[in-house]
Parts: C-alpha cells; structure tokens; sequence
C-alpha cells in the first residue's frame, strides 16, 4: 500500500475553493520526481484511488503517467477529500483482493495520522509529495493491521538519498 500526499498546491488565485486549488509549478516537478524514484524501486502500484481535488488528482495523473498505468488504473473516491484515517480502512476494504497493490493520494492531517498506525517511528508529519509505502502480509485489504506489517518505507521530495 501507498500513502501519497499531494504535491505542492499554487495559493495563486485568491478566493478558489479549497476543492480547486491547482499544483504549484514545483508540485508538478515533485510528484514527476517522487513517481520516478518509486519506479526505480519497482513499487508500481496496480490500482490509485485519489481524491477529487484537483491538487490530488493531478498528482495521481502525473504519477500514473510516469508509470505507464492504463487509465482504468485511476479512480476519483469522493470520500478521500476531508477523510479521517477510519475513512481510508473503508475505502480499502473496497479494493479486490487481487489488487496487490494500491495507491491512495489525498490530504494531511490523515494522509500523516493514518500511515502512523503502521510506522515506528511515527510522522511528525507527511510533507507535500510525500510517500509511505507500506507492505503487509495478508490475503486480503480487511486483514491491514499493525501485527501484518513487513516492512515501511518512507520518502519525500527533500529527503536525502545516497548517491
């Protein structure tokens, strides 16, 4: 499982709803980035469930193109944008079994609160293109519990790497 937080919002046009608020021009480079580096790992995931604002729906655009994704891949759920970390397990428990991987991008505080359940440490917070991928050792996305998990991973645009 992904946990993405959106890239980087413009807070350029005064009086836009909080739903419309587009990618900054480093959003844009940053979810370029952060879905190459995930590429280069070979963490692809099958499926992305995003929320419908803009900011969020482009950053899973611009990711599920750098993938290769067919666009079947990318589904809007309304319940992601102002969700809490109780939304997210329903939301999950809605993917099929056979999806062995899957993406959600959406919106702090939750997109911090609800991978800590799962990260020791935990977040102080998830920065903006940020990413925790998670890997769980489970049939099925009811069973996502603290005691199945693998392993954690977590990156983020200004996150040192090694050369």
């Amino acid at each position: 499982m992904l946990i993405i937080r959106h890239a980087k919002s413009s807070w350029d046009h005064d009086g836009l709803a909080d739903l419309f608020r587009p990618l900054s021009e480093r959003g844009l480079r940053n979810a370029s980035t952060m879905a190459e580096r995930l590429k280069k790992m070979k963490v692809i995931p099958e499926l992305l469930l995003t929320s419908p604002a803009t900011r969020a729906l482009n950053t899973a655009l611009i990711m599920s193109r750098v993938w290769d994704l067919p666009p079947g891949a990318l589904q809007i759920r309304e319940e992601i944008y102002e969700a809490a970390p109780r939304d997210l397990d329903v939301v999950l428990q809605t993917v099929p079994d056979d999806v062995t991987r899957v993406a959600l991008f959406g919106h702090n505080p939750t997109f911090t609160r609800f991978p800590n359940r799962f990260l020791k440490p935990p977040l102080d917070n998830l920065p903006t293109a940020g990413v925790v991928v998670i890997t769980f050792d489970t049939e099925g996305w009811n069973d996502l519990d603290e005691s199945r998990v693998v392993d954690t991973y977590v990156d983020y645009p200004k996150k040192k790497h090694k050369s």
